[in-house]
């Protein structure tokens, strides 16, 4: 019997001694008041949102066991395969274009590695190919697969094991070894790697949630000791001073001055000077509009950034765009935040504005769409070889162009801006920014050495 007559409560914290607690989530359907007891916090809240999410999108729940139609559902989910598919429907509605092009990514890795032996194994590349245009994303996500796909998907299908099998730690190694490798057989970046990983850690996890194992395998396995380890700080070799800045900003207008590109690279001037003189995001840059914009004609502005437009892929908004459209990172959904931005920049963007006709959307392509990171990727990479030397090139130092605004912040730090300022204007919080660009800030040894000597003299 299914019900909407639901309420979901606050959770119970149960003190069970000293330093033990447990978590128990209590909710009523109908005149059924079932209860969840969790170890830990985290676990609480989690399933307690995945209440709350099913109740807030209308669904029906069922009584005796106090579940709604999704998670029941995925209670008789019998193969990986399946289980992955049901994760992303719960996952899907309330997560971002760049999160479910990310969630897909990881597990379109894993999944072809958690087969049986089943004869006529497909190819790996296509089989992640299959499972990323189609096998797991919802259905009015899905395109049409070529015939060499479509049976790719089906062999999966059948060979996928049974969710139970990943209780067994050989068979979560599979999983994770697949996620330390690229398709090439050379080892993934680390970065990559602890993403997809984690992925792979949140399904386990949901289906510890579920009842479906009863503890998260991975946390039964040991850690290789000699796993690359992700640098968390801002490479300080990638960081470009002043005058270097100047100059890339400098090459960018020389890019595609001639023929069918004329203006590619001037049109992206004031695009990477709001990276580096207002250390944006490249998907706040494009998200700003004339509106958002305070240049007065002599002295320091503003921006006031509201969205960030990164992109995603079509099939993986809402909108069916390339580009999401989205909050600011680290903030609410309509939380803003002001930019204070100096008098270079206001001239670049006066001129921009004017030279473009700009009265919307401050970046745009010559046919008025939202550059893409390709594109502007291609001219970063023209105005490099422009605007370093040979050996700079080749070197870390500004190789993308996000390290523009990694520049920025440090320059805004060992300028002696105070931290929670710095933090503010860049959309960090205080202690991530002191921890991410830790190896970029410039300590002044000698100073430091010599306060530190006169504080013990005296």
């Amino acid at each position: 019997m299914m019900s909407r007559d639901v309420r979901i409560w606050a959770i119970r914290v149960n003190e069970l001694g000293p330093r033990k607690k447990s978590y128990t989530v209590r909710w009523k359907v109908a005149n059924n008041k079932p209860t969840k007891t969790f170890a830990n916090r985290t676990l609480a809240d989690n399933f307690r949102s995945e209440l709350k999410s099913a109740f807030n999108n209308g669904e029906e729940f069922d009584v005796e066991s106090g579940l709604p139609a999704s998670m029941l559902a995925a209670k008789d989910v019998t193969t990986w395969l399946e289980f992955v598919r049901r994760y992303i429907a719960m996952k899907w509605p309330a997560a971002a274009a760049t999160s479910r092009e990310s969630m897909t990514d990881a597990l379109a890795t894993v999944t072809p590695a958690l087969v049986n032996n089943a004869t006529g194994r497909p190819d790996t590349s296509l089989l992640r190919k299959a499972l990323r245009l189609h096998g797991l994303l919802p259905e009015n996500r899905r395109e049409e697969l070529p015939l060499d796909a479509a049976a790719a998907l089906r062999w999966l299908e059948q060979a996928s094991l049974p969710l139970t099998d990943l209780a067994n730690a050989e068979t979560v190694r599979q999983g994770l070894d697949a996620l330390a490798l690229n398709l090439d057989g050379t080892a993934a970046a680390a970065t990559t790697h602890r993403r997809k990983r984690s992925v792979f850690y949140n399904v386990l996890q949901y289906a510890v949630e579920l009842e479906q194992l009863d503890f998260n395998p991975v946390d039964k396995l040991r850690v290789s000791a000699n796993r690359k380890k992700v640098a968390e700080v801002v490479d300080r070799r990638s960081v470009v001073n002043p005058r270097q800045a100047r100059e890339l900003l400098t090459a960018v207008s020389y890019v595609g001055r001639r023929g069918k590109d004329a203006k590619r690279g001037e049109r992206l001037v004031a695009f990477f000077a709001c990276l580096y003189f207002a250390a944006l995001r490249p998907g706040e840059a494009l998200g700003l509009r004339a509106q958002n914009c305070y240049l007065p004609e002599k002295g320091w502005g503003s921006l006031t950034v509201e969205r960030s437009h990164p992109a995603a892929g079509k099939r993986y908004t809402d909108s069916g765009e390339v580009h999401d459209d989205r909050g600011l990172k680290h903030r609410g959904e309509d939380d803003a935040r002001t930019v204070p931005i100096p008098p270079e920049l206001v001239a670049i963007l006066r001129e921009h504005i004017k030279r473009f006709k700009v009265s919307d959307h401050l970046f745009r392509s010559a046919n008025g769409k939202p550059i893409s990171p390709s594109g502007y990727a291609r001219v970063w990479r023209e105005a490099r070889k422009l605007a370093l030397l040979p050996a700079q090139v080749n070197s870390p130092l500004a190789a993308r162009p996000y390290d523009l605004r990694h520049a920025g912040v440090s320059l805004w730090l060992n300028a002696g801006v105070h931290a929670p300022d710095v933090a503010d204007r860049a959309g960090h919080s205080v202690d991530v920014l002191l921890k991410v660009y830790a190896k970029c800030i410039d300590g002044d040894r000698d100073t430091m050495n010599t306060r530190i000597e006169f504080a013990l003299a005296s």
